[in-house]
């Protein structure tokens, strides 16, 4: 568990160029990239871990997608700081602020499978919505969303990555 040297809060304007530095190395690999402009038009989505000289070490975002849907996104970590728990302590104020929101099922589109594994979450395979709310969502322009849906447009983004879901 991290000490207690560290901190969660909401991201704010200042701490995007950050978020954009800790997302760098994994952008087009394992995280879609974002344009500087997509990450602050984002910014309310995004939480961020702060040590105690207050720079920022891990970011990660929680989108809402429907009345009972949100996907947790971008989780990073700084490389020094990797299995320190600074992850999963970011991931649960996620899921605590998801909590607060009223949803009540999380999903994540990963290749960390045994991080978000052990925070409850299981793999699926399918989109686990009825099909009314499946095409009010493919009404989304959001990436994130069309990777949920598994739809064609994206398909190059979710190549290798495991869908989990988890219950709240």
């Amino acid at each position: 568990m991290p000490s207690s040297q560290y901190r969660v809060r909401a991201a704010r304007t200042s701490d995007v160029p950050a978020i954009q530095a800790l997302r760098a190395p994994d952008e087009g690999r394992v995280l879609l990239h974002h344009e500087l402009v997509s990450l602050y038009e984002k910014l309310p989505e995004f939480r961020v871990v702060v040590d105690a000289e207050g720079r920022v070490v891990a970011a990660g975002g929680l989108h809402v997608m429907w009345s009972d849907l949100a996907e947790v996104r971008s989780i990073v970590v700084d490389g020094t700081l990797r299995g320190h728990g600074i992850g999963g302590l970011l991931l649960e104020a996620l899921v605590d602020l998801a909590r607060e929101l009223g949803i009540q099922r999380l999903f994540c589109l990963t290749f960390e499978t045994s991080f978000f594994g052990r925070h409850g979450f299981v793999e699926i395979s399918d989109v686990p919505v009825d099909e009314a709310t499946f095409a009010e969502l493919a009404r989304s322009t959001d990436d994130g969303v069309a990777e949920f849906l598994d739809l064609a447009r994206v398909k190059q983004n979710t190549l290798g990555n495991t869908r989990m879901l988890r219950l709240l």
